[in-house]
């Protein structure tokens, strides 16, 4: 008897450890709805996370970027190439990151996250990690993904910069500055064939979503600008061109030039961007979460 009776007091102490675990998880939801439906927590920007959420961002961010970027194979930099960089840094980076001696603008040091110091980041990234965030960005803390507006030799160009950037007093950092070059203008060559994923790429990366609610695109709930859903079924773009591929492209470049009356801004879009562009809109359908 004592055997069965042991197995039955097991039984029912791991029952009621299980409705004691239950009922903490349903309290602690209970709460956390309280707490998101209250609006309790402060979102405002003047009122920062706490430090050990900041800290278990940050190193989840660092893992995640050491992950998805094991594999990247790094070329080897030169001297031209970490010219090239000092130039896109000044024009793409400079502004939120500061450099030796330069500090960044008023708007990026009251982001929240703020942009860190690049002076110091090859000290605590690999190259690749370095290419992975500058081609990629980061979710959530204002850090673009420059894979759309940057060619893959450019790229690697910022990231040789980055390399070079510990080494460098501010006397050597705008000495560096003087002699950078822009890049030179190459003969133009044929596009590729329309991508449909780097189109919904450049959508995000051209802040369409601020404005249009588009499937497969994660976006707010307020729209100042139609939906951009079924667009293949409609005849004509802004009422005035028929619909086609290089159409939407032109309306996506220049949409002003279309409809002088838009309130659509010109966002600078390539010619590539645009094309990639519309081919995914021209694929999407209405409730697609692609």
């Amino acid at each position: 008897m004592t055997r069965p009776f042991r197995s039955h007091a097991v039984r029912v102490a791991c029952a009621s450890a299980g409705a004691a675990l239950l009922g903490a998880a349903v309290l602690a939801a209970l709460l956390g709805y309280a707490v998101f439906r209250g609006g309790w927590y402060d979102v405002a920007a003047t009122r920062q996370h706490f430090q050990f959420v900041h800290t278990l961002l940050e190193r989840a961010m660092q893992h995640s970027v050491a992950f998805h970027a094991r594999a990247i194979e790094v070329p080897p930099p030169g001297e031209a190439a970490v010219l090239r960089g000092a130039d896109l840094y000044t024009r793409h980076c400079q502004q939120c990151h500061g450099g030796p001696g330069v500090a960044p603008l008023p708007f990026a040091q009251s982001m929240q996250p703020v942009p860190g110091p690049l002076v110091d980041a090859a000290r605590r990234w690999q190259p690749r990690e370095l290419y992975y965030i500058t081609r990629h960005g980061i979710k959530m803390s204002g850090m673009p993904a420059w894979g759309v507006r940057l060619s893959e030799p450019e790229l690697w160009a910022v990231v040789a910069f980055l390399g070079r950037l510990p080494h460098l007093t501010a006397p050597g950092y705008r000495a560096m500055l003087a002699v950078a070059a822009p890049g030179t203008t190459t003969a133009a060559t044929p596009l590729p064939a329309p991508d449909r994923e780097r189109g919904r790429v450049a959508l995000t990366q051209y802040a369409c979503q601020s404005c249009h609610l588009i499937p497969g695109v994660t976006g707010p709930d307020t729209y100042v600008g139609p939906p951009l859903v079924d667009v293949a079924r409609r005849s004509h773009l802004a009422g005035l061109l028929p619909n086609t591929p290089d159409n939407l492209a032109r309306w996506i470049r220049v949409p002003q030039a279309v409809h002088p009356q838009t309130t659509m801004p010109t966002l600078g879009v390539s010619e590539r961007d645009a094309r990639d562009m519309a081919a995914y809109l021209l694929t999407t359908r209405q409730g697609s979460h692609e």
